[in-house]
């Protein structure tokens, strides 16, 4: 059947958003994706990890076609393991940046991710991954971070918070790096101008798609272009301040399943719902003959308890 919404592209970040804190796919996300897929919808993975890092989570989804990777400087065609389309982060802009970060706050410790689709992540003395799953290299001095073209800059200080260290760094890089706030312990630096909504915009121009078919989900500042840009943006519980701030709806938490149970709200029928024995929000109706009373479907989108 017919999806009862506009939506057509369904973006999503994934750590702190699709996936779990222990980097799993719950069943209940899959099949509400699955759903939407069969109404006709696409679905793009945006996400700050590199392609090398995103390849085993993408199999999990069963997907063959685009996926924007590390922050926006990266589209990825699944299927044929390529890039569509790369940026590197030009590495002496990249010296110079950490050299001003560190002259305001004392030393850093950072970590690169290579270019390309066997780009290593490698890590200095000192840097500790975010994600202990993620496969990294660590290398014995910060001098060899550059062997490599890289797509970005990860850092982490040993006192300051990560809003701290973001807004230290904003202040004094300029326009030699964007900076962004991607996750708990990981503040980067990507190329100038790069974002996440440059690689989404790209993608979906390559779908055929634009912004006003888009609805997008994160929990993290760095998904605040991603949001300026589609139409909806819905911003999970365990999301940062800022993004809820500029989110247009909040669902619950990564860890209940939160996108799906937007996308159930979106793109499940009236003989779904009759099988559905647990969703939330269902429980503050009166039944399903309410539902029925409706003259047409795209109403239920009236129903903010869905």
């Amino acid at each position: 059947m017919a999806a009862p919404t506009a939506y057509a592209l369904i973006a999503t970040d994934l750590d702190g958003t699709l996936l779990r804190g222990d980097d799993t796919l719950s069943d209940r996300s899959l099949a509400a994706l699955a759903r939407a897929a069969g109404a006709g919808a696409r679905h793009l993975v945006v996400t700050g990890r590199p392609a090398p890092r995103v390849r085993p989570l993408l199999d999990q989804l069963g997907s063959r076609g685009l996926a924007v990777c590390g922050q926006g400087a990266q589209v990825y065609d699944v299927g044929a393991d390529r890039l569509l389309w790369s940026v590197t982060l030009d590495r002496e802009l990249a010296e110079t940046a950490l050299g001003k970060i560190e002259a305001e706050v004392g030393q850093v410790y950072a970590a690169v991710d290579q270019d390309g689709v066997e780009g290593l992540t490698l890590i200095e003395p000192g840097y500790l991954m975010p994600h202990p799953t993620l496969p990294a290299v660590r290398v014995d001095r910060r001098d060899d971070l550059w062997c490599e073209p890289i797509s970005k800059v990860l850092l982490r200080h040993p006192d300051l918070s990560d809003d701290e260290l973001a807004a230290t760094a904003r202040s004094v890089v300029g326009s030699l790096a964007t900076v962004t706030m991607s996750g708990p312990g990981t503040v980067e630096l990507q190329p100038c101008g790069i974002t996440k909504a440059t690689g989404l915009a790209l993608a979906a121009a390559h779908l055929g798609l634009g912004p006003e078919r888009t609805i997008a989900f994160g929990d993290m500042p760095n998904d605040i272009p991603m949001f300026d840009w589609a139409a909806h943006g819905v911003a999970m519980a365990n999301a940062h301040p800022e993004l809820k701030a500029v989110a247009d709806e909040i669902t619950l938490s990564n860890e209940d399943d939160g996108i799906a149970v937007v996308l159930e709200r979106l793109f499940l029928g009236l003989e779904d719902l009759e099988d559905l024995e647990d969703i939330e929000g269902l429980k503050g109706l009166k039944g399903l003959e309410e539902l029925r009373e409706l003259e047409e479907l795209e109403e239920l989108g009236e129903f903010e308890e869905l």
